[in-house]
């Protein structure tokens, strides 16, 4: 056995590959499989060996060029080159991919499953995914998901997200990272519409809209794919209303939002078991979002009553079909003292408690805001019940603010880039009206005139992008620009004034 050694020692060097030396001298006691175990040894070295073949970036979906394939007789290498020899190789055909993944730095080792291979042929012979699914008669998401999944693993090198923040106007710093200044995923936030089963005090909008059709909803969602595709973004629908599951061809939109690949929410109201079966059945919600507006009485007082205890319930219920919960609370005058006590009810109810400041439109006018002291003070409170209540979700950019001068970490805002209006989301009304924000009157174009990129790339879509000037030599920026909502809703210019309930200083 020795010899042997010392042979295939030499042969190596001759080779200068393991593998074809133990080809070569396999009759000598060895096991059968070794010969293909250093090819993979081998093909992990090269892999390794190629780090400097990633680019940075890519204009194009394109294949990992580390990327190696293997035809094995041998299944189970991997996992006995990795430490587990209990489980010895069998002889069975395996083909392995082995390629260096540009996120983590390591080398990644898998059979080659089907949908990989799919992948990997579009992208070499430009097969579109449109293609894919009219020959193989599945949904068109189905195979979006299945190029994002390889592109998530580092199979495949996408191109960057486009939908950037102007770099003359936000900036990265010693608080804000790049990953603040660009979103992957851009969310329709869809009114599909205005029917609803409450009659809150403070809704922004009871008008009276036209609703769309099936056909004219499976037309913008095919808009929406077009235009998250040609961003390089991932696309996400919320619907809500009025409530969304007021609509008489709810679940063939809903049908249609995940046959296009969209991640989908609901925000609306509690509805009957089967109702919401039937969803998960389609697919499972990101989350399902309801209000209160504060402790029992004072709900039912703006929402109706009996809505509290029917809320608590529907709670329970999604967390038995185990539906992510979240619960939003519009922040006035009169509920301020009863968010913390509130998110103490909600105590292993929900994942999340959010509020949202009151926008002073629509029958929200009738109600008012604390004053800015007040509001401070509450800020205070709120981020010190966090520590103990894991309910307290993080939303009002002006928490930021707080949050820095203590010297805690930042988190993204209100949509995860500050005030994302028009940025990475905007809110399409029934009727097709588009707006940068729901919570005021913030018109930025029509999708029964326009597509997504033209609304997009206006000038009206671009302005409340911007924010407000106001804001410009503030350091945290774009993770706050307050909320323009709260602006308009005090008369003042959007595009000019900060927040009204602003209490940093000078932006520094």
């Amino acid at each position: 056995m020795w010899a042997a050694l010392s042979a295939l020692c030499m042969d190596a060097i001759e080779t200068r590959t393991l593998s074809s030396a133990l080809e070569a001298r396999r009759a000598h006691g060895f096991p059968e499989f070794l010969p293909e175990l250093a090819r993979l040894e081998e093909a992990c070295r090269a892999v390794e060996e190629q780090r400097n073949a990633l680019p940075r970036s890519t204009d194009r979906p394109a294949v990992n060029p580390t990327l190696r394939m293997l035809e094995l007789s041998w299944s189970g290498l991997y996992a006995y080159m990795n430490g587990h020899p209990a489980n010895a190789p069998v002889r069975k055909h395996e083909r392995l991919l082995v390629w260096l993944d540009p996120r983590t730095g390591r080398t990644s080792v898998q059979p080659a499953a089907a949908e990989q291979l799919l992948v990997l042929k579009m992208v070499v012979e430009g097969i579109s995914a449109e293609a894919v699914a009219k020959e193989g008669r599945i949904p068109v998401g189905a195979v979006d998901t299945a190029l994002s999944r390889a592109a998530a693993g580092g199979l495949l090198l996408m191109p960057p997200s486009s939908l950037r923040r102007d770099p003359a106007i936000f900036h990265s710093s010693q608080h804000i990272g790049e990953e603040y200044l660009s979103t992957p995923s851009f969310t329709l936030q869809w009114h599909v519409t205005q029917a609803c089963d409450l009659h809150c005090k403070h809704c922004y909008d009871r008008s009276n809209r036209s609703q769309p059709t099936l056909e004219q909803a499976m037309r913008i969602l095919d808009d929406l794919r077009a235009f998250c595709m040609s961003r390089n973004v991932a696309g996400a629908v919320s619907f809500t209303g009025g409530n969304p599951l007021l609509h008489p061809a709810f679940t063939g939109i809903y049908r249609a939002a995940s046959e296009r690949g969209f991640t989908t929410a609901i925000l609306g109201n509690p509805a009957p078991r089967e109702r919401i079966e039937e969803l998960i059945s389609i697919q499972m919600p990101a989350f399902f979002q309801v209000s209160l507006e504060g402790l029992r009485e004072h709900n039912d007082g703006i929402r109706g009553a009996g809505h509290f205890e029917r809320i608590l319930s529907f709670l329970k219920m999604l967390a038995e079909l185990r539906v992510p919960s979240m619960v939003m609370l519009t922040l006035t005058s009169e509920n301020i003292d009863q968010v913390l006590p509130l998110g103490e009810t909600l105590r292993g109810k929900t994942d999340v408690l959010h509020f949202n400041r009151l926008s002073m439109v629509g029958e929200g006018a009738q109600l008012a805001m604390p004053g800015k002291k007040r509001y401070r003070e509450f800020l205070g409170d709120y981020l010190a019940a966090m520590r103990t209540n894991t309910v307290l979700g993080l939303k009002d950019n002006l928490l930021n603010i707080m949050r820095h001068d203590q010297g805690m970490d930042l988190f993204g805002g209100c949509t995860g880039y500050g005030c994302g209006a028009a940025f990475n989301f905007v809110s399409l009304l029934a009727d097709g009206d588009v707006h940068a924000c729901r919570k005021f009157p913030s018109p930025i174009g029509s999708i029964y005139r326009q597509s997504f990129s033209e609304i997009y790339d206006s000038d009206r879509a671009r302005r409340y992008r911007e924010g407000s000037s106001a804001c410009a030599s503030c350091t945290i920026r774009p993770v706050c620009g307050g909320c323009l909502a709260s602006t308009y809703s005090h008369g003042m210019n959007v595009f000019e004034d900060r927040d009204p309930f602003c209490f940093r200083h000078n932006g520094a």
